[in-house]
């Protein structure tokens, strides 16, 4: 009879014990390192691998199947909003956390519809980072609260859901302003131009310059 508790005992901590795998993709090794100690640091988390893009992720996902990918949108080469799908497919079984600096409600709600179940700002990691973590691994969303409530209240024009800074951009564009241009006036990267300029062409389905400037005009944007 004793015999019996004790492995009922054992089973319980075991059970207790259970570790999520996770897979950290970033492009800034410092940020990375950050990362590993502040989920090391949690007994239920395990880092089992670290990649440097988007591809990377996705290959490290297919070997080792990890419980959760955290994933930053903006890193060289393929975005990470185009590794979600991929990652989705090669690892179904990965619920996948973004870590962004991207605070722009037009990202959060396309990373969502994609397949994401955390959206986190890199601001706020050390707060939320693990608790989201935790959130999808138990198949939760997780969206980071002050983020979410500026989701919900996102103005949209002529029906074809362009955020303001998504907007302000196209304006830009259509004035004739380049990719640096913008990121100087607008104090982003470059990088960041560039992935909300992909987002506004997909949303309005439209890949030339002239397409967009005409686009601007018809809707007033030009007179703003």
């Amino acid at each position: 009879m004793n015999i019996f508790k004790r492995m009922g005992e054992e089973a319980g901590v075991q059970q207790s014990q259970a570790v999520t795998t996770v897979v950290l993709a970033d492009d800034h090794t410092v940020v990375r390192n950050a990362l590993k100690m502040l989920l090391d640091a949690e007994d239920d988390l395990d880092v089992v691998a670290e990649a440097g893009t988007a591809s990377e992720a996705v290959r490290y996902c297919m070997g080792h199947k990890p419980g959760v990918l955290v994933l930053d949108l903006n890193m060289p080469g393929e975005p990470g909003l185009d590794a979600i799908p991929k990652v989705r497919e090669a690892s179904p079984e990965t619920s996948i956390v973004v870590l962004t600096m991207q605070d722009d409600p037009a990202f959060a709600r396309e990373a969502m519809q994609a397949g994401v179940l955390g959206y986190v700002l890199k601001e706020a990691a050390d707060d939320e980072l693990v608790n989201a973590i935790r959130m999808a691994a138990d198949g939760r969303t997780y969206l980071q609260p002050e983020l979410g409530a500026r989701l919900a209240s996102e103005p949209t024009i002529a029906g074809d859901d362009l955020s303001d800074r998504e907007i302000e951009i196209l304006r830009l564009i259509a004035l004739g302003h380049t990719n640096a241009e913008i990121a100087e006036k607008l104090f982003l990267s470059v990088r960041t131009v560039e992935s909300h300029r992909a987002h506004i062409q997909q949303k309005l389905r439209m890949t030339k310059r002239s397409e967009l400037v005409r686009y601007a005009l018809e809707h007033g944007l030009l007179e703003v």
